[in-house]
């Protein structure tokens, strides 16, 4: 005939629920924190996302947010394996753990792969973005990005003012006259990029290609940071759901 231990007689089993269960609240803050980083990416900062080539950095937000979703519906799956002290909730449990640290290894490649090739992807691309599209019938989206980078980063062309003197824009008869867009200005009024001297208009070294790329730098940092804290998280969340499970099997004997 099987015995079972009660829970004062078994404190370990005890210590463990309630590690896992402090493990699991903040996993589930951890999550919170993952999906409000990918939706504040989107949000705040998509206006920037139509002047890149690559969509990896609207990919690795959209896996933020769909990581942070999956962390708390597991989290609450989570404390209702602790509390009902079920071995096949705690086993779903551990498989939901391993998913999720699995897709932010593959969110984690796409990120340092990205900020490797960021460099090479603005220097080529930003300067032909500002020269080729700017200001054209069918690039609405790409000129308001381009005019919100430039006040938002106060610079002004790529890699200075001069670039503008090669634009299609400056270059026809819808520039009415002006060396530079208007978003150039430190003070935005009508035609105000007819003059260039810098007490008119953003004379930044490095332009705004050096801002840009600083800013995605700092970024992919930071959401690399927030995944990694989670992923350190799962690794002992996996391994106390683990003893737990164990013990729970010798609970019975």
């Amino acid at each position: 005939m099987a015995h079972c231990k009660t829970e004062q007689d078994d404190w370990l089993l005890a210590h463990l629920k309630y590690l896992l269960f402090l493990f699991n609240f903040f996993f589930w803050v951890g999550g919170a924190a993952v999906m409000a980083v990918g939706i504040w990416t989107l949000v705040e900062k998509s206006v920037y996302l139509s002047i890149l080539a690559s969509s990896t950095f609207a990919a690795s937000a959209y896996i933020l947010i769909f990581v942070g979703g999956l962390v708390m519906t597991t989290g609450f799956l989570g404390f209702g394996a602790i509390i009902r002290e079920q071995k096949s909730c705690l086993s779903t449990y551990f498989c939901l753990l391993l998913v999720i640290f699995l897709v932010e290894l593959v969110a984690g490649v796409l990120a340092h792969v990205y900020y490797q090739r960021l460099s090479e992807e603005l220097r080529r691309h930003l300067n032909s973005t500002l020269t080729e599209r700017y200001g054209q019938p069918m690039a609405a989206e790409i000129t308001a990005s381009v005019d919100r980078l430039q006040q938002d980063f106060k610079c002004c062309g790529s890699n200075s003012s001069a670039d503008w003197q090669h634009s299609a824009y400056i270059l026809s008869q819808e520039a009415l006259g002006r060396q530079v867009p208007d978003s150039c200005c430190k003070t935005v009024v009508a035609r105000c990029g007819q003059r260039t001297h810098p007490s008119n208009i953003y004379k930044v070294e490095g332009g705004c290609m050096a801002k840009l790329e600083q800013f995605l730098a700092d970024h992919l940092l930071l959401m690399g940071a927030v995944g990694i804290g989670v992923a350190c998280l799962q690794i002992c969340g996996m391994i106390l759901t683990c003893c737990l499970h164990r013990r729970l099997q010798q609970h019975f004997y």
